[in-house]
């Protein structure tokens, strides 16, 4: 595709985007809006191997106390939720409890194929299309990400400094205080620029929507979808429109480049950030049982951060084909992501080895939550939980490392 791409017609088409789909975008829509998220590693702080009691033997998971103590621990507590533990790529445990779908909603039970929004798991599968691309492109992970902004976006001060590492592992300096990742809201943090010091600076860690937010208008850039110095205030829509439309076709090069890149490899159907009538998961609140769940609608315009829409089998495919298939990324470049926590929240040494893992939380405290975790283990194992409802403290993330490593033997 030539780097010379800048004219809507041409984008629009080679994207499959519609007029309509352009001209009826919103940058913020109201679903988004009070809405909260998991803080990743801020939230629960990942325990230290200094906590355990030291044995001559490295220690094994017991699976089948493990999914029994996961059980006890969350009937009762959620609506339902499911659950997957895989060995080598291959089904070792599965717990199936109660509705994805109330019987207000319709009386739909979980399946392993139910489809919910993974809320920020999402920027598991983001860094790894970030990386995946640049290890195509042979962009440094330590390069300056200000050479792939729109042009017409200002940067501010050290703006030049910020490279992709920092944006997969959330040390660029960013703080929007809150979980937007709007396009708006990334637009105006990179124009007000990031400190060199104080408690948010560049090179410390702050867990920020946005960082991953900007992948998903990175990806298409480098990947040359949209040419950086396109300008759109010319065109019959208006100079009003030239965000949203940047907003759009961004959005949809990124989904492409994901569908392409990452999920067809592992298997994944089409995927998207689009609720599935009748059949998707709801979120709820634990009671009252007879209230309606909450559909969290559209989320592609914090796409990036969040928003993927996919069931407990697709992450899981995917998290085996990276791992062990080398049909995503070469199995060095996958052990390189899960090291340096490329999109990861927790990297913790235990009894049995190695725990990588990413959490993922959207909540509307009025009417319910979503989340679900993914972590890959020691001893060759991957797990993957949906639950759409709350948890008390430490979370969904805490909870299933702490009944995990109590199912060490």
């Amino acid at each position: 595709m030539s780097r010379k791409l800048t004219n809507l017609t041409d984008i629009m088409a080679n994207l499959k985007v519609s007029d309509s789909e352009i001209k009826n975008h919103q940058i913020n829509p109201e679903n988004i809006r009070n809405i909260q998220t998991d803080t990743g590693f801020e939230e629960v702080k990942a325990p230290r191997l200094a906590t355990f009691t030291r044995r001559k033997s490295k220690p094994k998971l017991d699976s089948n106390k493990f999914v029994n103590s996961i059980h006890d621990y969350f009937k009762g507590k959620v609506p339902g939720y499911a659950f997957q533990l895989r060995k080598g790529g291959l089904p070792n445990q599965t717990l199936i409890w109660d509705w994805a779908r109330r019987p207000v909603d319709g009386g739909k039970g979980w399946t392993l194929d139910t489809r919910m929004h993974v809320a920020s798991v999402s920027k598991m599968i983001t860094g790894i299309a970030m990386y995946k691309l640049l290890s195509e492109k042979k962009i440094s992970l330590d390069a300056a990400i200000i050479n792939y902004l729109p042009t017409y976006w200002k940067k501010g001060n050290n703006v030049d400094k910020i490279t992709f590492r920092n944006l997969l592992n959330h040390t660029s300096g960013f703080d929007t205080g809150d979980s937007k990742s709007d396009f708006s809201t990334m637009k105006s943090r990179v124009s007000a620029g990031v400190s060199l010091t104080g408690t948010v600076a560049l090179g410390k860690g702050k867990y920020a929507n946005m960082n991953f937010g900007l992948c998903r208008i990175l990806i298409p850039i480098i990947n040359s979808d949209i040419n950086k110095n396109t300008r759109f205030n010319l065109l019959p829509f208006g100079a009003a429109m030239e965000d949203s439309i940047w907003d759009s076709v961004t959005i949809s090069a990124y989904q492409k480049y994901v569908q392409s890149k990452v999920f067809n490899p592992a298997g994944v159907k089409p995927a998207g950030f689009v609720p599935m009538p009748f059949i998707g998961a709801l979120a709820y609140n634990l009671t009252p049982i007879n209230k309606k769940g909450w559909d969290s609608g559209d989320l592609k315009s914090m796409s990036g951060g969040a928003s993927w829409r996919l069931s407990i089998n697709e992450v899981l495919d995917v998290m085996n084909h990276l791992r062990r298939k080398g049909t995503i990324l070469s199995k060095i470049r996958a052990n390189y992501l899960l090291e340096q926590k490329l999109g990861l929240d927790w990297n913790v040494e235990t009894m049995a080895g190695k725990w990588y893992s990413k959490n993922g939380r959207w909540t509307n405290i009025s009417v319910g939550t979503e989340q679900c975790v993914a972590a890959f283990l020691p001893e060759d194992y991957e797990l993957v939980i949906f639950v759409n409802g709350p948890l008390p403290s430490p979370g969904l993330m805490g909870t299933m490392y702490d009944l995990y490593t109590k199912s060490l033997v």
